[in-house]
């Protein structure tokens, strides 16, 4: 049985913003986003994948993230302008160097995130975190629709101590504003070492568009994303 889940997080717009405007923005409207489907299931890999390809250009600065699924939240980030890759892989676990069957077991506490290279000069780290809010729910444990497992928890691994200030005071502040029917669960913590994810994992919403979960879960999810923030869209 396909399980479904919606849930109502409150942005508006989208850039370069203070901390009050960040938390207004998220309280002033409600948008709903439906899930469906399960991330965990055979690959559809297909010819001529293409690759998201990490870059070394100067004066870039890391985010990484865990919202659910990596397939889903590695589309998100990519469509955002100031955003010059995003790998996904895994972190925050017990063992070196797993493969996705291991984190997918549950057992290596390993969580499915991204590793974003951005450019500050056009995207801010707190822009980062609206966009970390809207694509999942933050307050369901260990859960995204019907994505269960500690390796679908809501994460930011920080970088440094600006992000660690950022990322613990907008989850207090959404919290206290009541934004969200429940309380913000997300785990932030010290950035750990990264694994990248095999190879037919990156890129996979556009390598895969037909998959079932990209074709009902992505692909909708990713519709509403970019109309709402469709000023801070990558040009195509």
């Amino acid at each position: 049985m396909v399980d479904s889940f919606e849930f109502k997080p409150t942005i508006v717009f989208f850039c370069s913003i203070t901390m009050k405007t960040f938390i207004q923005s998220i309280v002033s409207a409600a948008l709903s986003l439906s899930l469906l489907g399960s991330c965990a299931q055979p690959s559809n890999k297909q010819k001529n994948m293409t690759e998201n390809k990490t870059t070394d250009k100067p004066g870039l600065e890391i985010a990484t993230f865990g919202t659910g699924c990596f397939w889903c939240t590695e589309a998100v980030f990519l469509s955002l302008d100031g955003v010059e890759s995003v790998v996904s892989g895994y972190a925050g676990g017990r063992n070196a160097n797993p493969t996705y069957k291991e984190v997918c077991s549950g057992l290596t506490g390993h969580a499915e995130c991204v590793e974003i290279k951005f450019d500050p000069k056009k995207i801010t780290y707190l822009d980062l975190l609206q966009a970390f809010f809207r694509a999942h729910d933050p307050t369901t444990l260990n859960r995204q629709g019907a994505d269960a497992g500690t390796q679908y928890r809501s994460v930011i691994y920080y970088h440094n101590d600006e992000q660690k200030r950022l990322a613990n005071e907008v989850k207090k502040e959404l919290d206290a504003s009541g934004a969200y029917s429940g309380p913000i669960v997300t785990e932030i913590s010290q950035a750990p070492v990264f694994y990248v994810a095999e190879a037919y994992h990156q890129n996979y919403f556009a390598n895969n568009p037909d998959q079932s979960y990209c074709a009902y879960v992505i692909a909708p999810k990713l519709d509403k994303f970019r109309k709402v923030f469709k000023d801070k869209l990558k040009a195509h």
